[in-house]
């Protein structure tokens, strides 16, 4: 296997099509273009081709509006035996004065599959810096928080 890229960024024009009824970029967009972006970043990092396994805790937190200059960062933050969990930010501004402000940020989880669609062992990922040890600290309470989540909605989702 290659070299491992971590961190991946996005950079295109919010276009007409992708605005909503209230003249915003619709989140449907938003999450199109945040699933892109994990995708780039575990594809890079695995060096194999990878699937969503989760997207959790999306906060829209301010407006793009079209003809905004976007970014997508993604980076890695944890890897598992076969998945990467990865920190989505989402920034936006008017080109013509650059004035970046957040719009999005949220984790995604990739699975690196093989052929057959099975998982498939990636590169580990250890924390180097203080602001990565962090992140990975942050990762790890959000795995314990989401088991929680998924067995209150296993109980909610079963029939009595």
């Amino acid at each position: 296997m290659g070299q491992q890229q971590r961190e991946v960024t996005l950079r295109f024009l919010a276009e007409p099509q992708d605005v909503n009824f209230g003249g915003k970029v619709h989140g449907g967009a938003v999450m199109k273009w945040i699933d892109l972006a994990a995708y780039a970043c575990a594809a890079g990092w695995s060096g194999k081709y990878c699937i969503t396994a989760y997207a959790g805790g999306i906060r829209f937190v301010s407006p793009i509006l079209v003809g905004n200059l976007v970014e997508v960062d993604a980076k890695v933050v944890y890897t598992g035996s076969s998945s990467m969990h990865i920190a989505i930010e989402v920034t936006a501004c008017d080109p013509k004065d650059l004035n970046r402000k957040i719009t999005t940020y949220c984790i995604v989880i990739m699975v690196a599959v093989d052929e057959a669609g099975k998982p498939s062992p990636v590169p580990t990922w250890v924390p180097v810096t203080e602001d990565d040890k962090r992140q990975h600290a942050t990762a790890v309470k959000l795995i314990e928080m989401r088991k929680i989540i998924s067995e209150e909605m296993d109980l909610y989702m079963k029939p009595e």
